[in-house]
């Protein structure tokens, strides 16, 4: 077994090969960007090295940095965990040509699933059912366009050397075709390098089931089962389950047989999955095979009871597979949440800033959380906007799902937007409860998952309420310490012959809420009557730190919130409210508000633009498109008009908010 290993990646998955690592008395080395300097995987390595600028093209992705920092520090093997270099033949190669273990299969399985052009060649010929599709060297678009119309629309476009929805798109008819090729081909090419295409017949109901596959260098394989990872946004997981709920054993080992058929195939070594596409009649078809460990591999650990890590160190290091296949069992169910620093609300765009606020579930041996962030860290533009992976386990689907719904309530994070409550609102809904999953799930329910009424507005606005008047007297109270008599530290409104009132108003998404408070009485016993609308609550409450008890009629409630800025987080049961405190009219005008003018809708770099300054363009014609996180999205105009001028050119880094185009709608 090695003594030291290098790992070639950052956050969670850097985190969790080293917990693994340090449980088998192997020290670990880190590598870490600019952005990463002060990271969680730095701190937990025992050694670290410095590798390059934030970008990724400048550090993680630099496969020469790596290994010299492995020569350096005398490791003798890389995890290359998941993304940047972990499917990167040439990088597999420069480890065994350095005398360096790379912890994963052999340079030739990585060249053979590496294009998933090739890998269908491969697939097919090895028996193993194909989606029909184009998959050819010839990359003429007209070709591939050709290919798209005999099969009849829809179909998905996929970017051959991808992976993680990266140069995806679904293509609806003939007439979207060359746009859509055209950003998939841009968007691969900014991800991988590559901007190879294929086009394969998109099934409009079907479930991602995907398989487990573990091989050795003696010939032994076997497959730890399988994970349901239908539950997609932008082509990328965000819940996934072990064992697919409703499986046929029958199918269960059919599918277990084509995944180990198509490692077979190609020689594997390592830890690697097949992904299929499963029909209603339980018809299945590969999709592709990713030549690494899966970011939702934890769900398998916790239904079979092993270390897949660790089953990962111990191949590389030549010895056997820990079981045979008939040594392994499923035991209970388990779920996996990704928490993201998005927006669902806005197209799940991705959001970066502050964690000014992190509270975890309490972890146990039915709830495991894999993250690579700590309270006061930073979500940058420059990665992936993962937070963290919530695990569950239970005795079956339902009291899994149970834990999953209570865990994600426990859950808070201060400081962004954040994916937790969608996550709780699409796992508590009928459809996913009965395990009605296919790849479209979201899309299909989104009128249950997004739904919002003014009575669940209501419903929090007077704790924003509260929240907001016992603050601003500990304020008072603050600011008057040095004097006691002084009036100043009394903010209960006083007026003579009026009653005492308050009044502010925040912005809710969009929405400005005017919130009208009355104070009756004083000291403990204050009570509060807080008015919106027509409607109108007595509360009365306390405020410790950040933490707000409430009481409604009769009713006591105990709550957090945390604030960056003028931004407010208030964690109510099992939604987070943000809001934003709205200050006085002053009178002042923004001298640099423009009328007119499109903002970009988050932080991230200009990738291209697409119209001219000075022309003429139709409402939805794409102006430029903006990257974010390893994701585009495109800016559009919102009306007939015309393009006066561009702020920003191709490669320049926004902020979110800041003015991109000068637009001038028609009259």
């Amino acid at each position: 077994m090695f003594h030291k290993i290098l790992i070639a990646n950052r956050g969670e998955i850097a985190c969790r090969v080293m917990r693994t690592a340090r449980k088998l008395g192997i020290r670990t080395v880190a590598v870490y960007s600019d952005a990463d300097r002060h990271s969680l995987h730095v701190a937990m390595a025992d050694e670290a090295i410095h590798i390059g600028a934030a970008p990724s093209r400048e550090s993680y992705l630099c496969g020469d940095k790596i290994l010299a920092a492995a020569k350096k520090t005398g490791a003798q093997a890389i995890h290359p965990g998941y993304g940047f270099l972990s499917e990167n033949a040439a990088f597999a190669r420069a480890c065994a040509d350095a005398g360096v273990v790379f912890i994963g299969p052999p340079v030739g399985a990585i060249e053979a699933m590496g294009s998933k052009s090739a890998a269908k060649t491969i697939m097919e010929k090895a028996g193993v059912p194909l989606v029909p599709g184009y998959h050819g060297e010839d990359q003429s678009p007209a070709l591939i366009k050709q290919h798209a119309d005999a099969m009849g629309y829809p179909v998905l476009l996929k970017a051959a050397a991808g992976g993680g929805g990266k140069g995806m798109r679904q293509v609806w008819s003939a007439e979207e075709f060359t746009g859509a090729l055209d950003a998939a081909k841009r968007e691969a090419m900014n991800a991988f390098g590559d901007d190879t295409m294929l086009v394969e017949k998109y099934l409009t109901q079907p479930r991602h089931v995907e398989i487990q596959v573990f091989c050795d260098n003696h010939g032994n394989g076997v497959y730890l089962f399988e994970r349901d990872c239908s539950v997609q946004r932008r082509h990328q997981k965000v819940i996934e389950e072990a064992p697919a709920p409703g499986m046929d054993p029958a199918v269960r080992e059919a599918m277990g047989d084509a995944a180990l058929k198509a490692a077979h195939a190609i020689h594997y070594s390592g830890a690697g999955t097949v992904e299929f596409l499963l029909d209603a009649d339980g018809s299945f078809y590969f999709m592709e095979m990713n030549t690494r460990l899966q970011v939702e591999h934890p769900v398998t650990e916790m239904i079979t009871h092993q270390d897949l890590v660790e089953w990962q160190l111990r191949v590389a290091a030549d010895e056997s597979l820990p079981l045979t296949q008939d040594q392994l069992r499923i035991d209970g169910h388990s779920f996996e949440a990704r928490i993201y620093a998005e927006d669902p609300d806005n197209d799940f765009l991705p959001v970066t800033g502050m964690l000014n606020y992190l509270q975890t579930p309490e972890q146990s041996q039915y709830v495991r959380v894999e993250t690579g962030v700590r309270q006061g860290d930073e979500v940058s533009v420059y990665y992936d906007p993962m937070i963290a992976k919530l695990v569950v386990w239970g005795r079956d689907r339902d009291s899994a799902l149970r834990r999953l719904q209570l865990a994600l309530t426990e859950y808070r994070i201060g400081g962004m937007t954040t994916n937790l409550a969608f996550l709780y609102n699409l796992i508590s809904t009928e459809p996913f409860r009965a395990a009605q999953l296919d790849t479209g799930f979201i899309e299909k329910h989104q009128s249950l998952i997004f739904q919002k009424s003014d009575a669940q507005l209501e419903h929090y606005l007077p704790f924003a309420a509260l929240y907001l008047v016992l603050r601003q007297a500990r304020e008072a109270r603050a600011l008057a310490a040095h004097d006691t008599n002084s009036p100043w530290s009394l903010a209960d409104s006083w007026r003579l012959d009026g009653s005492r009132q308050h009044s502010f108003e925040i912005d809710v998404h969009g929405e400005v809420c005017r919130l009208v408070i009355n104070q009756q009485g004083e000291g403990p016993a204050t009570r509060y009557q807080i008015c919106y609308g027509n409607t109108c609550w007595v509360l009365q409450g306390t405020l410790d730190g950040n933490h707000l008890t409430a009481v409604v009629d009769g009713h006591r409630q105990r709550l957090t919130a945390t604030e960056d800025g003028l931004q407010v987080t208030l964690f109510v049961e099992n939604h987070a409210l943000n809001f934003t405190r709205l200050l006085p009219d002053t009178g002042e005008q923004d001298s640099n508000a423009h009328a007119g003018g499109l903002t970009a809708p988050m932080n991230g770099t200009v990738v291209t633009l697409l119209a001219e300054a000075g022309s003429h363009v139709k409402a939805g014609t794409p102006l430029l498109v903006m990257e974010a996180m390893k994701m585009e999205h495109t800016i559009k105009a919102p009306t007939n008009g015309t393009v006066n001028n561009f702020y920003y050119v191709a490669g320049e880094l926004v902020d979110g908010g800041a003015l991109l185009v000068d637009f001038s709608a028609d009259e």
